[in-house]
């Protein structure tokens, strides 16, 4: 058995994986009419289009789950309750890497939204940033290992 860990989301994550298990579900009774009309074709054995169902009904179910499992054991923050000056999830902040001297934006986020056009960085509250950043505070210093060795940043606003 898994063993299911919390995991701190925002609301728009919580709408965007209600969105998303609501699309797999009508999905799955798509899948599974495919499934149908390929197994009334007869030979299962050689019929490529029952196959290829059977699969996307498998990955459909397990993302399915894994949605199911993220939402019952997550924790929906809400960033306007926190104190002034404290990072939190949903919160974009300014970084300066104490090595370079230049600054970039990072939003806390619960979960990414796999964009890669904005113009900050999306750290996941579960990576080591993440876990470093959620809930210092402006001003602090926090060092962190990343995969190209360890960084040092200081937190120089909290945007939005």
């Amino acid at each position: 058995m898994e063993l299911l860990t919390m995991e701190y989301i925002t609301e728009g994550d919580k709408t965007r994986l209600e969105t998303e298990l609501a699309e797999r579900l009508s999905a799955d009774s798509e899948i599974t009419q495919r499934i149908a009309t390929a197994r009334e074709m007869g030979d299962l054995k050689e019929n490529a289009e029952y196959h290829a169902a059977r699969e996307d009904k498998a990955m459909n179910q397990a993302k399915i789950e894994m949605i199911r499992n993220k939402l019952a054991t997550a924790v929906v923050t809400d960033s306007s309750s926190t104190p002034e000056g404290l990072v939190f999830i949903g919160n974009t902040v300014k970084l300066r890497d104490v090595k370079t001297d230049e600054d970039e934006l990072y939003k806390l986020v619960g979960e990414s939204s796999g964009r890669f056009d904005m113009e900050y960085v999306e750290v996941t509250s579960g990576s080591n940033l993440g876990q470093s950043l959620f809930k210092a505070k402006v001003g602090e210093t926090i060092s962190v290992d990343l995969p190209r060795g360890e960084r040092t940043f200081t937190i120089v606003e909290i945007v939005e």
